[in-house]
């Protein structure tokens, strides 16, 4: 019988069958043999304490009671097996010391005797395998056969089951920061999710790994981003803190009643952002946040997405802060990520082009030059500005892309007007922070244009207020200088519209200001607009910079603009954005425009949508 259920348990171990399922069935099948038996096995936490497997005629109270004590010379039967690693037999509960604090529990259920035996494999306690008997005694030697057997199948199951828990131990958990991993992190949420409670998530980004990366090297990094999961380790729940991979983290919120979203949000940026030692060097870290609780009706992937929303929100407009997830905040990133999809499918298409609105001079309508102006067809053929996929040019890539084919567009015609001998004089390039970011922006433009024949000099690099301030590095402002010296004149775009120091052009010097269309509209009136375009035109006069104003549509805006000693403007009332056969047209009839305006509204065709852009 006893070999019978040896080979018994061992087949239930081999072919997986759970440990808590096969030690069970064990105990019973022990007490079969033995009438006057009651089983027990008991398993040894990481904390040296004792866990309840099985004990299948043990009263639940009994079981319960026992399940955690914390093993040690004299502590049951069981502790004392487990700390000693040997057997230990009380064959009167009633007198024996080590059962005094725990008599009360076994003697009114019968219990009146205990051998203890630990369970033991490659030199570590495992757990205890113990007999109680109904009558003070000890074991008899077929109980002792069985006792060695049952010893040896318990190892044998527990050993197996614990390298399993490891190994899913070890597939669960990031090896560089020891927290839990994406796979972990998504079973967590599975389980939270079936909770009552109202729950919540809170996903995070660091904001410089990268640059730590390339300036520290990639130890540098690895140091940053385990200092970083040491401290929301520290700040989060109990066992909800996860890294989800790079520099990505989540912290789950089993419970909004306990901990709220923005108050752990905001202990986690404090916590955070204090200094770190990454491989040598004094780091300051920062993360951004995005956070979603949940509404009723919605489950965790809708939940996930919520707060991916509101990072990807926080990333964009609130960078070092949090951001929680609010109806319709997913609609705007939805409706970008649209238009980034549309904007590159376009690109592919070739139907991403140039479009040039002059600038003349105010007081003969002479062509002073061209902006290029970033237009889109529809597959349908209709001809849109770029405020109308303005939210796609926010993604680097995709306005990596377009700087790209605008500036060999723009290279492309005026290699062809100057082959035709058509003076344009110079064409204005409008720049993004990526372009400057990405690197050698000046060799970008001067070789785009040397292939097609034309001097760098011909084009105005166009780079707005949020671009020209950013102050975080020194990019912009060293490119602006090489820039320049190649050449290439800056404008500073939509000048006024932003927080643009006059102080900042002594230190980085532009060519050229673009007084922004919302002044323009205000000089007909007696209030702090005009006075301010005046000072403008003072100002830059008095720096040696240019002044070109936006956005004109009326004979008396300009005739304004002159009397103010301005040269130079753009707008509907001289031409509306043309394309390039227009442009061309245009050149071959005089270089003039109030002179061929005829010319410009046969050639430009309607209005594009939101034409303005």
């Amino acid at each position: 019988m006893l070999l019978q259920l040896q080979n018994t348990i061992l087949e239930k171990i081999a072919t997986g069958q759970s440990l808590t399922e096969t030690i069970d069935y064990l105990c019973r099948e022990v007490e079969a043999l033995a009438p006057d038996v009651i089983c027990s096995v008991l398993l040894l936490d990481r904390e040296s304490r004792l866990r309840h497997l099985a004990g299948p005629s043990l009263p639940l109270d009994y079981t319960d009671a026992i399940d955690g004590v914390q093993i040690g010379p004299g502590v049951g039967s069981c502790g004392t097996a487990a700390f000693t690693g040997r057997p230990v037999m009380v064959e009167d509960i009633e007198t024996h010391p080590y059962w005094q604090p725990y008599k009360g529990l076994a003697l009114p259920l019968g219990l009146l005797a205990c051998w203890s035996t630990p369970i033991i494999a490659s030199g570590k306690v495992l757990g205890t395998f113990a007999f109680y008997y109904r009558t003070a005694r000890g074991p008899s030697e077929v109980e002792q056969d069985i006792v060695r057997a049952c010893v040896h199948l318990s190892a044998i199951a527990i050993e197996r089951d614990q390298r399993i828990a490891d190994r899913k131990r070890m597939a669960e958990t990031d090896g560089l920061t020891g927290l839990p991993n994406r796979s972990r992190f998504n079973d967590v949420l599975a389980q939270v999710a079936q909770r009552p409670q109202v729950w919540a998530l809170v996903l995070l980004d660091l904001d410089n790994l990268k640059m730590v990366n390339d300036t520290f090297g990639h130890g540098a990094g690895d140091d940053l981003i385990r200092a970083t999961a040491h401290r929301i380790s520290e700040t989060a729940p109990d066992g909800m803190a996860f890294r989800l991979g790079g520099d990505e983290f989540a912290v789950i919120i089993p419970c909004i009643e306990t901990v709220r979203p923005a108050d752990l949000a905001a202990r986690l940026i404090a916590r955070i952002k204090d200094a770190a030692d990454c491989g040598g060097h004094l780091i300051y870290p920062a993360a951004t946040l995005g956070g979603a609780v949940v509404i009723a009706g919605e489950g965790p992937d809708q939940v996930r997405q919520n707060a991916d929303y509101a990072l990807y929100h926080a990333k964009d407009r609130a960078r070092g802060r949090y951001v929680q997830y609010s109806p319709g905040l997913g609609t705007t990133i939805v409706e970008r990520f649209r238009s980034v999809q549309e904007v590159g499918l376009a690109l592919r298409e070739d139907r991403i082009d140039a479009h040039y609105q002059p600038v003349a001079e105010l007081s003969t309508g002479r062509i002073m030059g061209f902006e290029a102006l970033c237009r889109m067809t529809t597959r349908d053929g209709e001809i849109i500005s770029a405020a109308q996929f303005h939210e796609a040019m926010k993604d680097a890539h995709v306005g990596l892309d377009i700087t790209d084919r605008m500036l060999e567009r723009i290279a492309a015609d005026c290699g062809t007007w100057q082959a035709k001998g058509h003076a344009f004089s110079r064409v204005g390039l409008n720049l993004t922070a990526a372009d400057f970011h990405r690197g050698g922006l000046t060799r970008r433009i001067t070789d785009s244009f040397a292939r097609h024949g034309v001097a760098a000099t011909s084009i105005v690099a166009e780079v707005t207020e949020s671009v020209y301030l950013t102050r975080k590095d020194s990019v912009v402002a060293d490119e602006i200088h090489t820039l320049r010296e190649a050449g290439i004149k800056v404008a500073l775009d939509d000048f006024g519209t932003g927080f643009a120091s006059l102080t900042h052009l002594l230190t980085v010097p532009v060519d050229i200001l673009k007084i922004d269309k919302c002044f323009v509209r205000r000089l007909s009136e007696a209030d702090a607009g005009s006075v301010i375009t005046r000072g403008l035109l003072e100002i830059a006069r008095g720096l040696g910079i240019w002044v070109v104003a936006e956005g004109i549509e009326e004979q008396s805006q300009a005739e304004q603009l002159l009397a103010l000693d301005c040269k130079a403007g753009q707008g509907y009332y001289f031409a509306r954005p043309m394309d390039r056969h227009a442009v061309e047209a245009l050149l071959g009839h005089g270089n003039h425009i109030s002179a061929w305006s005829d010319v410009l509204i046969q050639a430009a065709g309607p209005l594009p949508r939101s034409a303005a852009g």
